[in-house]
């Protein structure tokens, strides 16, 4: 996903993965002082879990080819 990092890619894709697992599980786990989820926080949290597995089983792990 990330060629033009050239030799940097392995690094820039572990970044990557840091970073869009956080948004996840924050995105995905936030509730307010009620208790309740928020939409927005929820649909960003799972847009960022989406990226992160395919990057992760693309070009970490090397199992799939996505189109």
């Amino acid at each position: 996903m990330f060629e033009f990092a050239g030799s940097l890619e392995p690094l820039v894709n572990l970044i990557f993965l840091a970073v869009t697992g956080f948004i996840a599980v924050h995105g995905i786990r936030y509730r307010d002082a009620e208790g309740n989820t928020d939409v927005v926080r929820l649909l960003f949290g799972c847009i960022a879990a989406v990226f992160f597995f395919m990057v992760l089983i693309q070009d970490v792990l090397g199992l799939m080819q996505f189109g």
